[in-house]
């Protein structure tokens, strides 16, 4: 009996430190952003939503992200989004769900980002900061971890007045998970 007992927590501390180990994560992809139909009622703002999908070292996946972005360019763009031909639009609120082909979904909340217009170029770049939340499946144990969300976004329709309205968008995420449980498809093709 003891020894049943010592096993049992030895196989107990061994899962709990599976899911308490931190995951470093890579994504690529490619999709699809828009206006959303989605109203996130947020002041003087305008709600847009990707959908893409690629592969990672935690399997293939869809991503859906919905957020809120400032109506009007920044008067105190950042560094990285100077310049006579820039346009700097920050995020303001918003989340995202990830769908991986094993069925797993993985929740985030935005909190940080936007996007940088290059007029001179037709070419938007985003960089949003996302928190993990949770999610089910092999992502049920996550609670804690950090994606750096970075795209390049290129209109391909514009509406009646000649606004982009359409884009592709091609990216990247990086970051870590923390409590990902170690059925993690490894034959998905990372």
């Amino acid at each position: 009996m003891k020894h049943i007992a010592s096993m049992i927590l030895m196989l107990t501390l061994g899962v709990a430190a599976v899911y308490a180990q931190e995951q470093p994560v890579k994504m690529t992809f490619s999709g699809n952003g828009a206006a959303s139909p989605i109203n996130l009622n947020q002041p003087n703002t305008n709600t847009i939503e990707e959908n893409v999908a690629g592969k990672s070292t935690v399997g293939s996946f869809t991503f859906r992200n919905v957020t809120a972005t400032a109506a009007s360019p920044s008067p105190e763009p950042p560094s990285t989004c100077s310049g006579p031909n820039h346009l700097y639009f920050p995020r303001v609120a918003g989340a995202g769900i990830f769908r991986f082909q094993d069925g797993s979904l993985l929740n985030v909340t935005l909190t940080q980002g936007g996007d940088c217009i290059d007029l001179a170029h037709m070419k938007g770049h985003c960089t949003l900061t996302l928190q993990i939340m949770g999610g089910t499946g092999r992502f049920k144990g996550a609670k804690k971890g950090v994606l750096t969300y970075t795209e390049t976004a290129v209109p391909v329709l514009a509406d009646a007045s000649d606004n982009p309205v359409f884009f592709t968008e091609t990216g990247e995420i990086t970051g870590a998970v923390s409590g990902v449980s170690e059925e993690q498809g490894q034959d998905e093709g990372q």
